[in-house]
């Protein structure tokens, strides 16, 4: 266990047959622990049920196994619900099943400590306390029923209703502070004050953990008791940014040609050079294998290096046939990391070949992406750079999205290389300052494919730093009348104004080009003209005053 945290816990069976509380947690190290943290649960199974016991052990167990089986790219909210409603729905399905297990639910209150914070979940009526600086701070709120006859009935619990609504919080941590996790049996007899005074006594936390299960089967608590104990002695590293201090705080290479050599990789000649970035095709000296270097200019900063450091960790989560694949480089003297290389070339570059795309062929590219897409959102990334330039069809027949540069993955909030997006791919809400979203890389794909076949843009190409108005996109039918209508409607979909009017995922979009003209969506209606701007009636009202105003002007004069 990290030096960081210290935890202690324990359980009684008090007066009652069994005891169907259970708690645990697991104390990972080195990455794991800076990944996603140090986990802690308690569960008190729903008392007097046979299978109580079971359900608060299933739920706990399962929760800490399943936890550090979530992607590292998602955020801590996010995967730990997204294991909390399976758990829940098992346990739902097992009562609607079974006769014998018809009730069978659990509270459960865990708390999560990575990096420089904590998080907490929370159902039922466990409960999670902080002591911080002396202060004895309640975090959860109980969930029964506020009828005064009712008020030790659960209102929510893990395998209660189908639909489970957990309640989640953060905050900073503190080196110094303890959190008590603990079940009703324990902080219903003890009361707030005598549960402090104990955290105040027993620095240990086992010390701490076992005082205070004692004292309340002592008082007469008629119910287990159970408290787990964690003291923070010490704060890791807040982000994940400083694990990857290491990679960033490399030198930059010079500027490197063909025949140059670096920590054995042969460079054969530069591919891409951007603003900010260079791209080199390489080699591996040792096994002859083709690669890609990537590495910054000349004259970057920090922030340019830390978001290198960030994509290449990113870029080695996304193990999927549709990207490029990260080729390990321990040992190395200079900031770069390395990719597979894959002969062929990108949308954009057949476009500017003369290359015509077919609707068939457009479609078939189109679902490929997808797919690709799909597997990047399935992590919680979002890519915010999808256009032509960035997808690869290689001569291996295998379309590849390029470029994780300034992708944003859900759990982690890094800097980037450089602006989120291609302004004439970039969706609406994104130009007026809204976050790239899931629907903002839907938009961008339908985008994609409306220039393949039409080699416009449905708004107009857009420039940088302009500022642009968005009406009814120009149907690619004008450019194109060969373009089925069915495959119409799908791309006026697809780069709808209004995130709202837009395919919902990514899947979504795949299934509408797979049933093709099997599918029911039409060409959407144009857009009012007082939606596509609202102050028209204004303008129109202030015209006809003119008007009005003008021929009264003029019949006075005739007279």
């Amino acid at each position: 266990m990290s030096s960081a945290f210290v935890l202690g816990f324990s359980s009684l069976t008090g007066p009652r047959p069994r005891n169907e509380d259970f708690c645990g947690a697991v104390t990972p190290d080195g990455h794991e622990l800076e990944n996603k943290g140090l986990l802690a649960a308690v569960a008190d199974g729903v008392g007097g049920h046979s299978n109580a016991h079971e359900a608060s052990e299933y739920v706990v167990r399962g929760l800490l196994a399943d936890y550090y089986a979530t992607p590292d790219t998602w955020g801590v909210f996010h995967a730990l619900d997204t294991v909390i409603q399976s758990l829940n729905r098992w346990l739902f399905a097992q009562n609607q099943s079974q006769r014998q297990n018809a009730g069978m639910a659990t509270t459960l209150s865990a708390l999560l400590l990575r990096g420089g914070r904590y998080y907490f979940a929370h159902v039922g009526d466990s409960r999670i306390y902080r002591f911080h600086e002396g202060a004895f701070q309640r975090l959860t709120h109980d969930h029964v029923w506020d009828h005064p006859e009712l008020n030790t009935v659960l209102s929510r619990a893990v395998g209660l209703d189908a639909q489970l609504v957990v309640d989640y919080g953060d905050g900073e941590l503190s080196a110094g502070d303890r959190f008590l996790v603990c079940s009703d049996g324990v902080w219903n007899r003890l009361g707030e004050r005598r549960m402090r005074d104990s955290l105040a006594l027993h620095a240990d936390p086992q010390d701490a953990a076992s005082h205070l299960t004692m004292l309340a089967v002592a008082a007469g608590s008629g119910d287990n008791c159970t408290a787990l104990v964690v003291r923070i002695d010490t704060l890791p590293a807040a982000r994940l940014r400083d694990a990857l201090a290491h990679t960033s705080r490399l030198p930059v290479p010079d500027r490197l040609k063909a025949g140059d050599e670096l920590d054995g990789i042969m460079i054969v000649k530069v591919l891409h050079d951007s603003r900010v970035t260079v791209l080199y095709e390489a080699r591996v000296r040792a096994t002859g294998q083709p690669c890609v270097l990537k590495t910054l200019r000349q004259g970057c900063d920090g922030a340019d290096a830390a978001a290198l450091a960030h994509e290449e960790w990113l870029a080695r989560r996304v193990v999927d046939a549709a990207f490029p694949q990260v080729i390990p480089s321990p040992g190395r003297s200079y900031l770069y990391y390395l990719m597979t290389w894959h002969e062929g070339a990108t949308l954009g570059q057949w476009l500017r070949q003369g290359r015509h795309f077919s609707p068939a062929e457009a479609v078939d590219v189109g679902m490929r992406l997808l797919k690709g897409l799909g597997a990047l959102h399935r992590l919680s990334i979002v890519h915010r750079d999808i256009k032509p330039d960035n997808v690869h069809l290689g001569t291996d027949a295998h379309l590849r999205i390029l470029d994780l540069g300034v992708a944003a993955s859900d759990g982690q909030d890094f800097g980037e290389i450089n602006n989120p997006g291609t302004p004439s791919y970039m969706a609406p809400e994104v130009h007026a300052g809204h976050p790239a979203s899931e629907s903002s890389d839907v938009y961008a794909c339908g985008v994609t494919l409306y220039e393949l076949l039409t080699r416009k843009f449905p708004y107009g190409e857009i420039e940088p730093f302009q500022h642009p108005r968005f009406g009814d996109p120009v149907s690619p039918t004008r450019y194109r009348p060969d373009i089925p209508v069915w495959l119409e409607a799908v791309l006026l979909k697809a780069v709808a104004r209004d995130p709202g009017g837009r395919f919902e995922t990514v899947e979504e979009f795949l299934l509408a080009l797979e049933k093709g003209a099997h599918g029911r969506l039409r060409v959407p209606r144009k857009m009012p003209l007082l939606k596509r701007d609202p102050a028209m009636w204004l303008k129109l009202l202030l015209a006809l005053s003119l008007v009005v105003n003008g021929l009264l002007g003029y019949l006075l004069l005739a007279r």
